[in-house]
């Protein structure tokens, strides 16, 4: 998992609240549990005019123009501006995966569901929750200036804009160590791959009838 510290990216809003798991990657592309390859299909339908199918190269189907996306002012966002209680519906964690396959390592937000919440943390993105009125305030910044970026400085918990208003946000210190780090669950377990290797050795000289009980049933 790739780490986070700063970012200083441009920025694409989606003007909605209540966005589910579902909009963000449809259910019928939920075919593979790899990492990679959901990107073409974050929004699915909302940025595209046909209904698409599982396998089917995006790179003819029909854009939406109207859809922020496919605007050049927003190409190569790294950013997603949105509204409250994004990320609800049903756990999949593809959503996520989408969304960082796409090239988005952040997202700010009034507020997010609990479950996407989590599953942003453990693989790569950063969730940042602001007030509401700030982040009404960074969408009218936003369509005002084309370009328009943030910086989002993780070891501080700070957003920037570039008018040079700065805006604090909270992180829980664990989530915040794994992703400065850049840690997955196995990620974390290897910290710890001395200790573990010193008790399993330890355990193995304690109760080797265990082991050897264990090697007899495996052969």
């Amino acid at each position: 998992m790739r780490s986070f510290t700063v970012l200083d990216g441009l920025v694409a809003p989606l003007d909605r609240a209540n966005v589910d798991t579902d909009l963000i990657i449809p259910k019928q592309f939920l075919k593979s549990i790899k990492r990679s390859g959901f990107g073409p299909n974050l929004f699915d339908q909302l940025r595209y005019l046909d209904e698409g199918e599982p396998g089917v190269d995006c790179a003819g189907r029909p854009l939406n123009p109207e859809f922020p996306l496919n605007q050049a002012r927003y190409q190569g966002a790294s950013i997603l501006l949105t509204r409250e209680n994004f990320g609800c519906g049903s756990s999949r964690e593809h959503a996520p995966w989408a969304l960082e396959d796409y090239g988005f390592r952040c997202i700010v937000a009034p507020s997010f569901a609990d479950i996407f919440y989590n599953n942003c943390f453990k693989n790569g993105i950063l969730p940042v929750a602001l007030e509401a009125e700030v982040v009404e305030d960074l969408f009218r910044q936003l369509y005002a200036a084309e370009g328009y970026r943030l910086q989002v400085d993780l070891e501080q918990q700070q957003l920037r804009t570039p008018g040079g208003a700065v805006f604090d946000f909270e992180v829980d210190d664990f989530r915040k160590h794994c992703l400065l780090k850049g840690l997955d669950d196995i990620g974390v377990t290897l910290e710890s791959a001395e200790a573990i290797s010193r008790f399993e050795a330890q355990w193995r000289q304690r109760s080797p009838w265990l082991f050897g009980s264990m090697t007899r049933e495996a052969g």
